[in-house]
């Protein structure tokens, strides 16, 4: 792969964060022709007759920013939930978007495994600690690379060094297995010495995956499902399994454009397989709300194990100023004071900003193109700071 966004896909810059693709190839894409999104009727409007500081921020997305649909949810500190719509949900028939949509999620999901990896750790079957090659002995080396050194805890935090296997994918648009994904990222030298720096890399993320598997004896998607999903009551949210390229239940259609001035292209359903453990979650906003606040409450996690996901280093290249990176868990500062926590993601087609407070507010934005371009990021992430602090 080139060069990628803070999220996944291709840009000039070399900001990463989470999981994304090369361009893709046109057989795996519809183009939506020459239609563009001035052609469209204004952006509806679903959570209120006149349009409050949240539904003008999802406005100005598709009518700025060029998004086909936007989507939020946000929930205040009572826990009453708002939901909100912009754009359109498939450009093909004009049909609206979807309430409460599901989305492909992306690096969240990172968040998802950090959570069963420290329930794990508090069930004294994992030390985060404890070196890569005690639970995958022989499995980690390479160039500069040794899973006796690297720990558990670096991987969830992103200081192991280990090489990003994302950048070197090519556009095939096909399964891949964990051990395909993990090989890829093999084959390249250590960016540093584990423990010596910090370096967004979805490698990471994969071997805490295979850690899991290893440790549980089951698949990671049954022990998501298992440990989070149907304990919280998740009802909107899955891992995919093997060869499922769609989308559940209702969701807006999602888009990617090469070049800039191109048609934009439907990607809405592709195979997900290459994100696994780093990216292949699909969920609602609402959901994810539901997720990082019953998180951040201690419903999920023993106290002394959330303390050490709420442990942060500098991450401030990768999710902007004052950014700080936990075991699978972002702080951001709000601009009214405190700090949100929660990760986001990026998944072609998708994209997803959001975070929650320790007095129970949280927010969901998505878009359904992935964003390429700093002002465009800010602007979602500008979204969810509206709703937070509203």
């Amino acid at each position: 792969m080139r060069a990628q966004t803070r999220q996944g896909l291709p840009s000039p810059t070399r900001r990463q964060q989470g999981t994304r693709r090369r361009a893709l190839p046109a057989a795996a894409a519809v183009a939506i022709g020459v239609m563009t999104l001035g052609a469209f009727a204004p952006p509806s409007v679903s959570a209120a007759a006149r349009p409050d500081a949240v539904q003008q921020s999802l406005n100005a997305l598709v009518r700025d920013d060029g998004m086909p649909a936007a989507l939020a949810s946000v929930q205040d500190r009572d826990g009453r939930t708002r939901i909100y719509t912009a754009g359109i949900g498939d450009l093909a028939t004009g049909s609206k978007v979807p309430r409460d949509g599901q989305v492909r999620i992306g690096s969240n999901t990172k968040t998802f495994v950090a959570v069963v990896v420290l329930q794990l750790v508090g069930e004294g079957k994992i030390g985060l600690d404890t070196t890569v090659d005690t639970y995958l002995p022989e499995l980690v080396r390479g160039e500069g690379i040794d899973g006796r050194r690297i720990t558990v805890r670096e991987l969830l935090q992103q200081t192991s060094g280990l090489p990003n296997y994302s950048d070197y994918l090519g556009d095939d648009v096909r399964y891949y297995s964990p051990r395909e994904l993990l090989d890829t990222a093999l084959q390249h030298p250590a960016e540093f010495d584990p423990g010596t720096s910090w370096k967004y890399s979805n490698t990471n993320y994969i071997l805490a995956g295979l850690i899991v598997q290893k440790v549980t004896g089951r698949p990671l998607a049954e022990e998501i499902d298992r440990r989070i999903i149907k304990r919280i009551g998740l009802r909107h949210t899955y891992f995919p399994a093997p060869g499922d390229a769609s989308i559940r239940e209702p969701h807006p259609h999602g888009y990617y454009r090469e070049p800039a001035d191109g048609p934009l292209r439907d990607i809405t359903e592709i195979d997900p397989s290459w994100g696994w453990a780093a990216g292949q979650m699909v969920s609602t906003n609402s959901d994810l709300n539901r997720f990082f606040g019953a998180l951040l409450a201690g419903h999920l996690l023993p106290s002394a194990q959330l303390a050490q996901m709420r442990s942060t280093v500098p991450a401030e290249a990768t999710f902007g100023p004052a950014a700080r990176y936990g075991l699978g868990l972002v702080s951001r500062p709000l601009p009214c004071g405190g700090l949100s926590w929660g990760h986001g993601g990026s998944f072609p087609g998708y994209e997803t900003r959001g975070g929650a407070t320790d007095d129970g507010r949280a927010t969901t934005v998505a878009v359904t193109m992935q964003l390429t371009d700093e002002a465009g990021r800010r602007n979602l992430e500008r979204a969810v700071d509206t709703a937070l602090c509203r």
